[in-house]
């Protein structure tokens, strides 16, 4: 039997270590699922709910492995649903590929039936590389320059491949004029900045008095380093929330989240240093750097593109985070002086002081921050994490604290609902053998994360270790918007759009076969996440929890005290509740002596 199209394709794939694809079939790319089964099913394809579920467990796949995420859809429909998948992978800068189907060549531009044109659906999110293959002799070539390019780009690459190209015998480029021939290797590469710019480097930072770094995800290779920078300089640490597993948060000086999500601790760090590092971050929200003017500031980023883009740096790095910090600590001066440092510390102590203390606070039925800080000490120390957005993002980015080698990611720069399900799903694949466990609310459970629990259900016997634990956290509203109108704009919930349904989502687990668990007080929630970390199978934990609890930043200033007052004058539904909870809340930050109950109000 002849090769084909779609079978080259695969064997490529193979060749390139890619071991599994997530999809939905479709006829679009019929002849690739005849060619997975000639294949044996290798590289594996792994089917998900829906064509978005596909991309976004690709995208948690290539975030917890480092290596590519591949996805699959057909065309018309099917393609259009990988779009947001894909603009995650490109904000948050993950290796993808979209393998995506399209009508034959014969019907294009006859307004066929799924007939879309792609090529200008895809151009902007699939922008470092988009080709659509017509002849044979199109590939290896275009199918390997997506996947080098989606490495060594980190972006979302996607080739298209006509139905009736897919069934063509395969024939490679021949040694002639206007064939492209192609190789397969990858080797590896480091960009290094020049002597005379880390010397520059050196001398801003040796000069500083009150040192502060910030990373991102591009220093997670960098953890030693990153280490003897801040003993070096005696400086403190914030993460931006992509950077969460960058460093243990058991490092004292290390203090946490910053922005909107952070610590208060993170908030002052930036405020009164005079110097500043930045490694391997983007973090976009420049008003919670420090003043611009106010510090010398010194970047580390591996793409030039990126660079300089949200704060005045002196000095601007390029290089990977981990081969520039061993050439720049030879040159950085130890400080004796560690008064900063100290005071970064115990900010943070205090911090964490006020911390439990609000999570101690009595809520209706249960308090959310709660339900994350009684797991924070429960998780294995090789747990992978994943919080979707919304409030639960809060409480993930204060309270669950990173050690070991945990892992922990979300839709950063997106911020798109939903992925945290099939992101948990997608670092399942990519290490089947470590917990995972994914944080959710009860409205990206309503979207997306119910229906991807089947897919959990029809793959977790392939897996070494069968926990993988979503904790949804059910208010029945679509809180951090609600909070959002509330604190920016002054008004009231509007509940049309912002309740949602009850559901049972623990009863809808253990009704596919999958364990489920409801807490409905705060004395359960402790045994529930006990249960679910020790249970032999993938287990929904849903805890009811109280709306009214806010997520109030660390910082908050008199505008957003007044708008949100303005919203209790206006008649919010739940203003009593807001208001018992928000100064609950707030007073802790004051209060002298320990911890109340959890159950106390």
């Amino acid at each position: 039997m002849s090769e084909k199209v779609s079978d080259f394709i695969l064997a490529r794939l193979r060749e390139w270590d890619v071991e599994r694809v997530f999809g939905y079939p479709g006829d679009g790319i019929n002849g690739l699922q005849a060619a997975w089964e000639r294949a044996g099913d290798q590289p594996r394809f792994t089917q998900a709910r829906h064509e978005e579920m596909a991309a976004f467990e690709a995208v948690g796949y290539a975030k917890f492995s480092g290596r590519l995420g591949v996805c699959a859809a057909t065309s018309g429909p099917g393609a259009i649903h990988l779009l947001n998948g894909l603009y995650d992978a490109k904000l948050d800068h993950v290796p993808v590929l979209a393998l995506v189907g399209q009508t034959a060549r014969s019907a294009m531009g006859g307004s066929y039936q799924q007939e879309v044109d792609l090529h200008t659906l895809f151009k902007d999110v699939c922008s470092d590389f988009l080709e659509m293959v017509t002849v044979p002799e199109q590939l290896p070539n275009v199918l390997d320059r997506a996947i080098r390019t989606a490495y060594a780009r980190r972006a979302p690459t996607a080739v298209i491949i006509p139905a009736d190209v897919q069934e063509l015998d395969y024939s490679p480029p021949t040694h002639s004029f206007k064939m492209v021939p192609s190789s397969l290797d990858r080797s590896g590469w480091q960009a290094v900045p020049s002597d005379e710019a880390l010397n520059r480097a050196a001398e801003v930072l040796n000069s500083g008095e009150k040192v502060a770094i910030l990373v991102g995800q591009g220093a997670a290779g960098a953890r030693q380093e990153v280490e003897q920078t801040a003993e070096l300089l005696g400086a403190g640490v914030a993460k931006a929330l992509l950077g969460k597993d960058v460093l243990s948060d058991q490092l004292p000086y290390v203090t946490g989240a910053i922005g909107l999500l952070g610590t208060r601790p993170s908030y002052e760090l930036m405020r009164d240093c005079d110097t500043l590092l930045t490694i391997g971050s983007n973090f976009p929200y420049s008003q919670f750097l420090p003043d611009f003017g106010s510090a010398r500031a010194v970047q580390i980023e591996l793409d030039p593109h990126m660079a300089g883009l949200r704060y005045p740096y002196e000095v601007n790095l390029i290089g990977d985070a981990r081969a520039t910090l061993q050439r720049l600590l030879p040159l950085l001066r130890r400080k004796d002086k560690r008064g900063w440092q100290e005071g970064v510390i115990e900010g943070m102590k205090r911090w964490r002081e006020v911390m439990e203390r609000r999570a101690a606070v009595g809520a209706e039925p249960v308090n959310p921050e709660y339900v994350a800080r009684a797991l924070s000490p429960l998780l294995p120390e090789d747990t992978i994490l994943t919080s979707d957005s919304g409030s639960v993002a809060n409480w993930y980015a204060r309270h669950i604290e990173m050690r070991g080698t945990m892992r922990g990611s979300l839709s950063g720069t997106l911020a798109t609902m939903g992925p945290g399900v099939p992101y948990a799903i997608g670092a399942k694949f990519a290490h089947p053998g470590r917990p995972v466990v994914a944080l959710v609310g009860d409205g990206a459970m309503q979207m997306n994360g119910m229906a991807e629990l089947i897919t959990a259900m029809k793959y977790h016997s392939e897996w070494e270790d069968p926990r993988l634990v979503v904790g949804v956290w059910n208010n029945q509203d679509l809180n951090q918007v609600t909070w959002e109108m509330r604190a920016m704009s002054g008004s009231p919930q509007f509940l049309p759009s912002q309740h949602i349904p009850d559901v049972s989502y623990a009863a809808f687990a253990r009704q596919i076969g999958l364990g489920g668990i409801r807490v409905e007080r705060p004395e359960d929630v402790t045994d529930a996440w006990r249960e679910a970390l020790a249970a032999d199978r993938p287990t929904v934990v849903e805890v009811l929890t109280d709306p009214a609890v806010p997520p109030i930043p660390p910082h908050a200033d008199w505008a957003q005290i007044e708008a949100t007052a303005a919203s209790i004058i206006k008649g919010d539904t739940d203003r009593k509740g807001m208001i018992r909870q928000g100064v609950k809340a707030k007073i802790q930050e004051f209060l002298p002596g320990g911890p109340k109950r959890s159950g106390d109000s």
